[in-house]
């Protein structure tokens, strides 16, 4: 039997270049940690965040990136500030964040939250760089566009997001045929046993309370209403190329299995792990070998139960939407993505209730028209669309209170 590797490159190997998109989120934070507690395998060529100027500061001031870019350029005299006379260049604006993931890096981690993470995931695509992908949206909105890019650039994806990482792991990527279906786990979120009127007055602290995971205000909202796991099954369709009828979610509320391939000749495999990111962000950061990550051991002795249950499609609409979206094809799953991301701000806005999310989203795809995608320009005036569609849908629910 071969011996398996579980090291990075020796210390007198070139410290890995990275990328993080995303610094001050829950992704980039997790992977700023493994970096900071592997002095000499890493070194930091970018950071970007959206408006955390503070955050972003300390970060670079720490572990001292040669870039730094702030999304929003409002930001940018602070920043500026924060770090003069560090010798890290400062740009602002979204073509800063663009550059940050266009410069030298080996390895750009993708963390930013939605559909604004799609243009610089691109570009560090167009790169032929491998990426960490942690923004599910970029392959709900581009799909089609994505993969076609990293193919004729001979870029790689590595999967972050948990189930999709596990999914990784354990499918037999050359024997496709021997696959009989991927199944997506899913914690069930907050209100996995809520009743559909405890659901209706569900407020923006309980939604974003998940039971598992410490993740962002968006995220832990679409857990919530189970659209995270509707836009992981697009996901892996994309980055695995089976059809959505070969593709099963399942809740687990546990969340020590985060995904499972079940192959032809009744075999199922599973990759078990604690629900801490770190550990499938140390898979992408180490591949193809491992590293070391600080997780707490999973001691199934003391888990001592797993439970399984189906998800429930009346108090869970977002995975039959989800599903419909993928099966029509073309920009229908951006207008998922975009009518999405515009409802939930508006319930963590308190401007509409819980389960209007799902009927925001469920009205756009039936006003907003289907067309094929033909390129990023005409994906991005898609979206635009999308979300001002669903802006009205919004103001139409919250009137009527």
């Amino acid at each position: 039997m071969a011996v398996v590797d579980t090291l990075l490159p020796e210390p007198d190997a070139a410290p890995r270049r990275i990328a993080v998109l995303g610094a001050t989120g829950s992704i980039g934070g997790s992977t700023l940690d493994l970096v900071a507690r592997n002095p000499g395998l890493f070194e930091l060529e970018a950071l970007t965040a959206h408006r955390s100027v503070a955050a972003l500061a300390e970060q670079a001031l720490r572990l001292r990136p040669r870039f730094v870019a702030l999304a929003d350029p409002d930001g940018y005299a602070e920043l500026k500030s924060a770090l003069d006379g560090s010798g890290i260049e400062v740009a602002a604006g979204e073509e800063a964040v663009v550059e940050a993931a266009s410069r030298p890096s080996d390895f750009v981690m993708s963390g930013i939250v939605g559909a604004a993470g799609l243009p610089p995931t691109l570009a560090a695509v167009r790169r032929g760089a491998t990426v960490g992908l942690a923004n599910k949206e970029t392959l709900v909105c581009a799909g089609e566009l994505m993969t076609a890019e990293v193919g004729r650039c001979g870029a790689t994806l590595l999967p972050v997001d948990s189930e999709h990482n596990a999914i990784f792991q354990v499918l037999d990527s050359e024997e496709p045929a021997a696959v009989d279906r991927l199944i997506l786990t899913a914690s069930g979120g907050p209100f996995r046993t809520r009743t559909l009127e405890e659901m209706r007055a569900a407020t923006p602290a309980e939604a974003v309370a998940h039971p598992n995971w410490s993740m962002g205000a968006k995220i832990s909202v679409d857990s919530a209403t189970m659209m995270n796991k509707g836009l992981e099954l697009i996901e892996a369709h994309h980055l695995f190329g089976f059809d959505e009828t070969r593709i099963d979610i399942l809740v687990h509320p546990q969340s020590v299995i985060h995904s499972l391939v079940a192959y032809v000749d009744g075999s199922v495999l599973a990759q078990l792990g604690q629900p801490d990111m770190r550990t499938p962000i140390a898979y992408a950061l180490a591949w193809p070998k491992r590293m070391a990550a600080p997780v707490d051991k999973l001691d199934l002795a003391q888990v001592a139960t797993l439970t399984f249950e189906a998800p429930d499609a009346v108090r869970f609409p977002a995975l039959r939407l989800a599903r419909e979206a993928l099966r029509q094809g073309g920009s229908a799953p951006a207008v998922l993505n975009a009518a999405n991301e515009v409802a939930v701000a508006a319930f963590l806005a308190g401007r509409i209730g819980f389960l209007a999310i799902a009927e925001a989203v469920e009205r756009s795809l039936e006003r907003c028209s289907w067309i094929p995608i033909e390129g990023l320009q005409a994906l991005f005036a898609l979206d635009r669309e999308a979300r001002r569609c669903a802006e009205e849908i919004v103001e139409e629910l919250a009137a009527r209170g």
